[in-house]
């Protein structure tokens, strides 16, 4: 599932090359058609995103609600633009470029308040200017649940997935297994700021890249990183290799069903 950065990328990127034009709207696919009926012609006035959720707003209180989940992607394209397969969900579409939504979770029209009951149920995101990292503390701080559960429950913080959660974990030394009310004020402050600093370097290279410049391939005489996922990492995916620090094995376990990964040696309890 994408994580926050990518879906601010993509708000990014459908305000460049479509806002403040009239769009054609169209269903290919037919699940979005009606909604795309009325929205076919007006102008995208604006984008904005909130964790994973992405919104497209056409004004007069219209909102195009996407959520990519596992399997949703947007691509985007330039002109002649190509018959659409019907696979696709939403198409924007102008003279000169178009952008095609397929396979999300969620594509709804939404009024207003309908999209702020989206954001009342999230945490603050670290990529929003404005969200307080004390809402995600006061939750955080209560809490038995170990802190890697709690950095990927978006009602506590939104748009963290499971790369930005290992390895904001490992920057910090921090067991993944330590109950959040066992992190300090102090330390959750320095982990909001390196989420706000590694998010935004991902929404600018549209890569995650979290290990510390004296610690890239280049400095310390190693292959780079070869994964589908891109970028250079401590432990994510890295499960029975050695640290790049320590030098010990990568661990891996599963919770609240997806693979944590983290470094025993550097992660002390």
């Amino acid at each position: 599932m994408p994580e926050g950065h990518t879906i601010h990328r993509l708000a990014a990127d459908y305000r460049e090359r479509f806002g403040g034009r009239a769009v054609r709207v169209t269903s290919p696919q037919g699940k979005f058609s009606d909604a795309a009926a009325l929205l076919d012609g007006t102008v995208l006035e604006t984008t904005e995103a909130h964790g994973k959720h992405l919104f497209l707003g056409f004004g007069a209180g219209e909102w195009v609600h996407i959520h990519l989940g596992l399997f949703g992607k947007v691509t985007f394209g330039g002109a002649p633009v190509p018959p659409p397969t019907d696979t696709v969900r939403l198409r924007l579409a102008h003279d000169d470029a178009h952008v095609d939504l397929r396979g999300p979770t969620a594509c709804a029209l939404v009024t207003d308040p309908e999209k702020q009951a989206v954001h009342d149920r999230l945490g603050p995101d670290p990529l929003r200017d404005g969200d307080d990292p004390a809402r995600a503390w006061r939750r955080v701080s209560r809490s038995r649940t170990t802190i890697a559960a709690l950095l990927m429950d978006q009602k506590v913080i939104a748009g963290v997935g499971n790369v930005y959660r290992a390895e904001v974990l490992f920057r910090h030394g921090i067991d993944p297994y330590r109950a959040g009310k066992d992190v300090s004020e102090t330390e959750w402050a320095a982990i909001w700021q390196d989420l706000v600093t590694l998010m935004r370097e991902g929404v600018r290279t549209n890569r995650i890249d979290t290990v510390r410049p004296e610690h890239t391939p280049e400095a310390m005489g190693r292959p780079p990183r070869v994964d589908d996922h891109g970028g250079e990492v401590y432990v994510y995916r890295r499960a029975h290799l050695p640290c790049h620090i320590c030098g010990g094995e990568i661990r891996t376990a599963d919770l609240a069903a997806r693979n944590l990964f983290w470094c025993p040696g550097c992660q002390r309890r």
